[in-house]
């Protein structure tokens, strides 16, 4: 059975509470899910505009997708996904 053990999202969260430690610590508590990493890309008059990487080895996207929602996050993108028995890393692009 294939399972997902890679998300990369583009997520934009209100700038008022939870911080970014307690998102990570609520997605970090789902069963799958070994590592969270949060950057902050941009910061809005209201809004945080981060990068949420989660690695883990069965990572449940409806779950996620829902933690997301109930700290008041939304998706606003899906920039990577990886699934399978292990992580496959792309290589760096050469320099242009």
């Amino acid at each position: 059975m294939s399972r997902l053990r890679r998300l990369v999202l583009d997520v934009l969260k209100p700038l008022k509470e939870p911080s970014i430690v307690d998102v990570a610590l609520e997605l970090s508590k789902l069963p799958g899910i070994d590592s969270v990493n949060i950057t902050v890309n941009e910061v809005d008059v209201e809004t945080l505009s981060l990068t949420v990487v989660i690695e883990g080895e069965s990572i449940d996207f409806d779950s996620v997708k829902r933690v997301l929602e109930e700290v008041g996050a939304a998706i606003h993108s899906i920039d990577q996904v990886v699934a399978g028995k292990k992580i496959v890393e792309v290589p760096p692009r050469p320099a242009e």
